[in-house]
């Protein structure tokens, strides 16, 4: 008999530092001291610096099985980023690009406010962040629940907020600090100094103001639900609303 669960998908479990080394650090270490033409040449070295994101990014979409559309959107920023290089196009395009990833999404998080599937609930308010079944439970019960979605409102506005924002500090980054011929080692060196300097400049600011919304979102929830934290956060074994 098949042991149906060997089949199964490992689960994924966060490594933020792996992340941060393979997606950052190395390609940035190869484009700015292998990109010399004793060495890996430009094209050489974007292309080896192109491959540790793609490569991890389509080595969790195979292990985990699971389709991510914001991954998505990150392995074609990298394939597209590789199109500009190789290609040799005016720098001016890295920023257009470097801006319009995140833009993107700002507008799509905006937009599907208008659907019966805001994209918040994708991001922050799935049950595999929060015990929404707990949640939405106890709203019903306090008859909170239209209160809470206009909250809910006023998070995704905010969640888009931050889209924007990383949009236009990436705009702002290429064009302060890629000036060189895309497919020249001054090209490969500046684009891994902005891709290091994007982490402190960017990524932590957006990571700081998702915390904020998500701290919102849980004040609003224990407000709403007199649920505790340890009550809303999502866990493996799920238990019922706390009789009152």
């Amino acid at each position: 008999m098949t042991d149906n669960r060997s089949s199964a998908p490992p689960q994924h479990k966060p490594r933020p530092l792996m992340d941060l080394a393979i997606s950052i650090l190395i390609p940035s270490l190869i484009l700015m001291k292998l990109s010399g033409e004793q060495r890996l040449g430009p094209d050489g070295a974007l292309l080896l610096a192109l491959a540790f994101p793609l490569g991890w990014g389509l080595l969790e979409l195979v292990k985990y099985r699971k389709f991510n559309w914001i991954a998505l959107l990150g392995l074609i920023s990298v394939l597209l980023t590789g199109g500009i290089g190789l290609l040799q196009l005016d720098s001016g395009w890295l920023a257009i690009k470097e801006a319009a990833i995140p833009g993107i999404i700002g507008i799509a998080v905006l937009a599907s406010t208008r659907t019966r599937y805001p994209l918040i609930r994708t991001l922050l308010y799935n049950p595999k962040v929060l015990n929404v079944a707990m949640i939405q439970q106890q709203l019903e019960r306090n008859g909170q629940v239209a209160h809470f979605e206009t909250r809910l409102l006023r998070a995704t506005y905010w969640l888009s907020g931050t889209f924007f924002f990383s949009s236009f500090m990436n705009f702002v980054l290429a064009k302060w600090l890629v000036k060189s011929p895309a497919g020249s080692e001054a090209f490969n060196a500046e684009l891994g100094r902005m891709t290091l300097m994007s982490y402190p400049m960017i990524a932590i600011p957006s990571m700081l103001m998702m915390m904020a919304i998500f701290y919102f979102l849980w004040r609003t929830i224990h407000g709403l639900t007199g649920l505790r934290l340890e009550d809303i956060v999502a866990t493996t074994t799920q238990s019922e609303p706390p009789q009152q």
